[in-house]
């Protein structure tokens, strides 16, 4: 495994890191035990979860995942060898089963002693915000449109006042976003050198092959502002995986199973995948090790954020930290790139 240290801090992660959020929907306790048991004899030392996972998020399900690596660290006592990241989930319809008052002061402490409790642990080591409260675009809008009638109010610095009291009780080391844009990023950053407010240190946005828009604004502001990119979703809800259009998907693959996650499956994303596909057969590697070892170099990414199904595709992604892509298959990529760029809208 590679290793990396998290921008502005002394806490040293695995250049990968285990997503969950399939655990309590597509994947029983037992799996999600035996998935972190595997990753943490490969390495792995990064575990990110949300309060809203599993996804599809409903009521019924609602924060499993927690509980599931709650259950786990009770049962193996591996709370010190792991860094914890979770989220709050952000305000929406989709989430109005969890909570509808955004990241107000009560809504943190709330959402961050739940987690606590699902988690049976004392700490956090990053705190996320899921997604912003102000409407912009996130999850595939390519375009920012702009709504006059957003109701929503500045409040950068309050957040980090309120999450500042919540790190001075030791219930969290340190704070990052997700979902976010280039300006939000840089609100946040900003109001950090007011009265010395905590400083996000990771973003968690999609980034693939077939997702490469944060190599516009954000990539400088990763540079030039040290925030590290958790890249989540590299391989685009597993079409990276070749398996659905090879017609060799599981059963209880995540497409199959909730269709509507169509994201990275348009027509554009389809020929964009069977020309990486070529790429990777010509160089006898698999479209999934090929994916995710692009993601795996990228200079501003922290670390990225694989998710499986089965201990074997857990294998094989894990297996991609061993992989370093020669400059003539960077060429092809990038080609390909240049013909369809960012196809996942």
């Amino acid at each position: 495994m590679k290793y990396t240290t998290l921008p502005n801090t002394d806490i040293k992660v695995s250049k990968i890191c285990l997503g969950t959020m399939t655990w309590g929907n597509q994947n029983t306790q037992d799996e999600g035990f035996a998935q972190m048991d595997l990753a943490l004899d490969n390495g792995v030392n990064f575990f990110d979860v949300a309060e809203l996972y599993p996804v599809p998020a409903n009521a019924e399900t609602y924060a499993d995942t927690e509980r599931i690596i709650g259950n786990w660290f009770s049962k193996t006592g591996n709370r010190d060898k792991v860094v914890l990241a979770t989220k709050i989930a952000g305000p929406g319809d989709y989430t109005a089963h969890i909570r509808t008052t955004g990241f107000s002061k009560e809504a943190l402490n709330e959402a961050v002693d739940n987690s606590l409790k699902r988690l049976q642990t004392d700490y956090i080591d990053l705190y996320q915000l899921h997604w912003p409260e102000r409407q912009t675009n996130t999850f595939g809008v390519r375009d920012y449109k702009h709504n006059p009638n957003d109701k929503w109010e500045d409040n950068f610095n309050d957040i980090l006042h309120n999450l500042d009291e919540i790190i001075k009780s030791g219930k969290i080391r340190q704070v990052g976003i997700s979902n976010e844009g280039a300006w939000g990023t840089m609100r946040y950053l900003e109001e950090s050198k007011v009265d010395n407010l905590p400083r996000m240190i990771t973003i968690q946005n999609a980034y693939s092959l077939l997702c490469r828009q944060f190599e516009g604004d954000l990539a400088e502001v990763a540079h030039r502002e040290n925030i590290g990119l958790l890249a989540y979703s590299p391989m685009g809800n597993g079409v990276l995986s070749g398996k659905y259009i090879n017609g060799t998907a599981a059963d209880n693959a995540r497409l199959k199973l909730f269709p509507r996650f169509a994201r990275f499956s348009n027509e554009q994303c389809t020929e964009a995948t069977k020309r990486y596909m070529k790429i990777a057969e010509d160089n006898n590697m698999t479209i999934a090790q090929m994916s995710l070892a692009f993601v795996n170099e990228q200079p501003f990414v922290a670390s990225n954020i694989i998710g499986a199904t089965s201990i074997e595709q857990l294998k094989e992604n894990l297996d991609s930290i061993n992989l370093t892509l020669t400059e003539d298959v960077m060429k092809a990529i990038n080609a390909v790139h240049a013909e369809i760029p960012n196809p996942a809208t």
